[in-house]
């Protein structure tokens, strides 16, 4: 007993000095208000990182660091976010991976339809080397990659009728991300797929200039789409992985243990939205069946993945090892 008490007395011990340290790291360091911007609302999964995120970071730096969040793309869309924290306008962001990948083009890897299996087979492999991999790369484009929240399995939503196989998409005009490999994705399930910014996205459905959209069901159930969409078929057809991602101009002026802070809380934060994700998926589908939106949940998903090969034919050369690496870690 006394040696454990000797033991425990000593890890408070240490535990304090750490905690000293720490402090004192902070203490001199002149205060730093970071804007975190978002495109989506309150409501989303990206709000949800984004203040896990600011209460970390806060908690952790004494304060000495602040996050100011500026959701529902009160800043500009995603491509306007990544701009400006290239050249310092805007600080950091939860955004999401598809248009990253305008700016590092092997981030699109991980767009590629019917990749992941499951949510816990995407996070071994953002988590793990490749993933880390492919945040140090935005370094080349003068972003720095923290983490990998996540947009989550999207799934498709129409106004037109239900979607059970490929041949009910034809001339189905769908909305994507600005981002080629989703705009081959759907051109190959015949559908007329329309890139268009999120924003952009909300109009064009409510108008009824498109006929829907592919999205996770968080973001389905939080933005309210069955108000215009009457029918969403669970795809599950891509996992869109989000990156907590900041500009290197704001990046540079932290020093290291600020720096060391903001990437654990991104990846603490990013983990809690998964989490909250998974959580709340169940009650959201519920939710949008007693407002009226037909749920497909057996479509013929073997004949959309044989529908989407050529992209795998078009784009696996592009993205280097990265797609055989992938595939060789999830077996």
């Amino acid at each position: 007993m006394k040696i454990f008490a000797r033991s425990t007395l000593a890890l408070g011990i240490s535990l304090a000095l750490v905690s000293t340290a720490q402090a004192s790291e902070f203490a001199d360091m002149d205060p730093v208000t970071l804007r975190l911007a978002h495109v989506v609302n309150e409501q989303d999964g990206f709000h949800i990182a984004a203040v896990k995120f600011q209460e970390l970071v806060a908690e952790r730096t004494e304060g000495a660091v602040s996050v100011d969040i500026y959701p529902n793309a009160s800043l500009g869309d995603e491509r306007t976010l990544l701009e400006g924290m290239q050249i310092g306008t805007v600080d950091m962001g939860v955004i999401t991976n598809g248009p990253v990948a305008n700016f590092v083009e092997e981030m699109a890897v991980f767009e590629l339809p019917f990749l992941f299996p499951s949510p816990e087979a995407a996070y071994e492999v953002l988590d793990g080397p490749i993933g880390q991999e492919l945040l140090d790369k935005l370094a080349e484009v003068n972003l720095k990659g923290l983490a990998y929240a996540e947009r989550g399995f999207r799934n498709l939503t129409n106004s037109e009728r239900p979607v059970r196989s490929p041949e009910d998409l034809n001339g189905l005009r769908i909305r994507v991300m600005e981002n080629p490999v989703y705009t081959d994705t759907f051109r190959e399930l015949g559908a007329n797929a329309i890139p268009m910014a999120w924003t952009e996205a909300l109009t064009a459905m409510q108008q009824g200039t498109i006929d829907g959209q592919e999205n996770p069901v968080n973001v389905i159930h939080s933005f309210k789409l069955q108000e215009t969409q009457d029918h969403m078929t669970l795809s599950r057809h891509t996992y869109a992985p989000a990156i907590f991602v900041m500009g290197m101009p704001a990046w540079n002026q932290l020093p290291e243990a600020a720096q060391e802070v903001l990437v654990q809380a991104a990846q603490e934060a990013a983990e809690h939205e998964r989490r909250v994700n998974a959580e709340m998926e169940a009650g959201q589908l519920d939710e949008l069946r007693a407002a009226g939106m037909q749920i497909i949940d057996d479509a013929d998903l073997e004949a959309f993945q044989a529908a989407v090969r050529p992209v795998y034919e078009k784009y696996g050369d592009q993205f280097g090892d990265y797609l055989p690496r992938i595939l060789e870690a999830l077996e």
